[in-house]
């Protein structure tokens, strides 16, 4: 079934279409939701209330860009209503670790350790993976995450600082990724960088 009938079939509440669009985009969706959710069924749980905001707001979408980029921000913001529902994100600013810390952007693992990567990600505090996940992987910039989790700016900044580096600490520890040579050079020395 092609998108365009799809939308018209899901415009008129038809199943079928509702099925279609469903079963083409939820795979990659339920990627989305399980970066942001404690396990499976959280996330499989947010994917469903999502795809029901998607069919009752069907009729917003106004095919100015991909359906799935509409999509998957209904998603996003699924996600983080719900972690809003649940958790206190301030709750989670560690702002004594936020420290400058040095990440080498060129460590970052090969897409044949992506999953391992993903779940090194859910490790991470609620906060500190939220906004790594809204900055570093679906783009938003700090201001709209501050807007979206009803914090500062600096506390997603700082958090999204800590989150690079606690998630380094852990790449480094599960053996995904090398500590950079000049870091070891400096704790081998005792210097600080």
């Amino acid at each position: 079934m092609t998108e365009e009938l799809m939308l018209a079939g899901c415009l008129k509440n038809n199943a079928a279409a509702q099925e279609a669009l469903y079963n083409r985009f939820s795979p990659r969706m339920l990627g989305v939701c399980y970066r942001f959710a404690k396990n499976r069924e959280d996330a499989e749980d947010m994917l469903q209330e999502g795809f029901i905001k998607i069919f009752t707001q069907m009729h917003q979408y106004r095919n100015e860009g991909a359906l799935e980029g509409w999509i998957r921000r209904i998603i996003v913001h699924t996600c983080i209503n719900n972690l809003k529902k649940h958790k206190k994100f301030s709750d989670s600013l560690d702002i004594i670790h936020a420290h400058s810390v040095y990440i080498n952007e060129e460590m970052i693992p090969s897409i044949m350790q992506a999953k391992q990567v993903v779940e090194c990600i859910r490790m991470l505090p609620l906060g500190y993976r939220t906004v790594l996940n809204l900055y570093a992987i679906e783009g938003f910039p700090h201001k709209d995450i501050a807007g979206m989790l009803d914090i500062e700016e600096s506390t997603s900044r700082s958090q999204y600082t800590r989150a690079k580096a606690m998630l380094e600490e852990i790449l480094i520890r599960k053996k995904i990724i090398q500590k950079p040579k000049e870091r070891i050079r400096l704790a081998a020395s005792g210097t600080q960088g």
